[in-house]
Order: C-alpha cells, then sequence, then structure tokens
C-alpha cells in the first residue's frame, strides 16, 4: 500500500503478518488499526480480551452501535458468525495457546524479545490488562511502536529497563522507520520504511542490529 507512513504504515505492515483464518488479538492504539489494512483474501477471526471473536472494520461514531466498543473504548463490530462472551472464556481462549498472533504497542521491547508495555515505576496505571496473558499464551507476539519516544530516546533496547510485560515472547517489531525480526541471534533488520538507511536505523536503534545482505521495503 503505496504512500502510507507514520502508525498507518506501521499498522499496514503488522496485518500482513496474518494468514487467512488466523485468531489474532489487537492490543490498544496503532495495533487496532490493522483490521483496517488487511490483505484481499485475508479473513481473521479478531478476538478481544473484553469478550468478543469476530470483530470486523471500525465504524465511524455515526454508523457505530453505542453496546459494541473495542478494548480502548472506541466503536467497534462485530460480524455475521461472531461471538460476545464473558472474561473468563476470552482469558481461557488467551492462557489455552488458541491465539495465532497478538499486536501490541510498547513502552520499551529488546534484542532478546522482552516487552515493557504495562507500567513505569512512581506512576498511576488502571493495571495489567490482558497483555501478560497474551505474551505467555499466544504463539506470535507482533510489536507494533514508535522508534523512539518523545525526547529521541530509543525504544528498541539492548535490554528493557522498565518492569517487563513478558520474556522471550516477541517475534517481530514494526516501526514506522523498519522492520525487525526476532532470532536467537538478535534483531535482524528485514525492512526499510521509504526514506529511510541503514545508517539510520542503526543511529537510532540502542539494540544491536544484524544487517542482512537484502533488505525489503515496507509497505
Amino acid at each position: 500500500m503505496a504512500g502510507l507512513t507514520g502508525r498507518k504504515l506501521i499498522a499496514s505492515r503488522c496485518a500482513k503478518f496474518f494468514k487467512d483464518g488466523d485468531f489474532v488479538n489487537l492490543g490498544i492504539g496503532v495495533p487496532l488499526m490493522c483490521v483496517n489494512y488487511l490483505p484481499e483474501g485475508v479473513d481473521l477471526w479478531l478476538e478481544a480480551e473484553i469478550g468478543t471473536v469476530g470483530s470486523g472494520p471500525t465504524p465511524s461514531w455515526d454508523e457505530a452501535d453505542i453496546d459494541v466498543i473495542d478494548a480502548g473504548g472506541q466503536p467497534a463490530s462485530v460480524i455475521k458468525g461472531g461471538s460476545v462472551y464473558d472474561h473468563e472464556m476470552s482469558f481461557a481462549f488467551i492462557r489455552g495457546g488458541h491465539i495465532d498472533a497478538a499486536v501490541l504497542g510498547t513502552l520499551q521491547v529488546d534484542q532478546e524479545g522482552n516487552i515493557a508495555n504495562w507500567t513505569i515505576p512512581g506512576k498511576m496505571v488502571p493495571g495489567m490488562g490482558g497483555a501478560m496473558d497474551l505474551c505467555a499464551g499466544v504463539k506470535k507476539i507482533i510489536v507494533a511502536t514508535d522508534h523512539c519516544e518523545k525526547s529521541g530516546k530509543s525504544k528498541i533496547l539492548k535490554k528493557c529497563t522498565l518492569p517487563l510485560t513478558g520474556v522471550h515472547c516477541v517475534t517481530d517489531i514494526v516501526t514506522e522507520r523498519c522492520y525487525f525480526e526476532v532470532t536467537k541471534d538478535g534483531l535482524v533488520l528485514r525492512e526499510l520504511a521509504e526514506g529511510y538507511s541503514v545508517e539510520d536505523i542503526l543511529a537510532c536503534t540502542e539494540a544491536d542490529v544484524i544487517v542482512p545482505d537484502e533488505i525489503g521495503v515496507m509497505s
């Protein structure tokens, strides 16, 4: 999808990981945008911790049913054949290993596949949410995040310094600048966003980066 930048590019690239028929969980924010960029011929069963499977495209507020919202409190839809159920059933799906992939935002992620996305010490937070369960029970964890903090500091580190949500669970990291695959040897730079070079990525990434001979273009 040519011409996409920023968070739309992140969502579009994350959507390309999904296979037809996958059960997928999308976190709050950019991850929820993925439903708007699904490749042609790919139909998913979208599961949300709030208790739905079969979430559809995001409707406008004018078209929204106020009784159908996503995990972020925004308008949502449920496709034909979808289901609504309680939290007990929702987390049984997640903890039981029945979700094929999840897309999560983050505060920090590191080259070992660790993720910290639920709290900053000293700040009040509403709670853990479902991220820890997702990290423990889902087969593929995709991190969708801005490459750097507002201060310019890299969010992709050698080692997370904030309290961890999950350990050695992240499989892929997608930012507005590039896509990394997390391997046993470290982060492999697989794709670059238009306008960014390998040197740009190395300069803004604290983690060690493995640069292969061939690098694709993000879309």
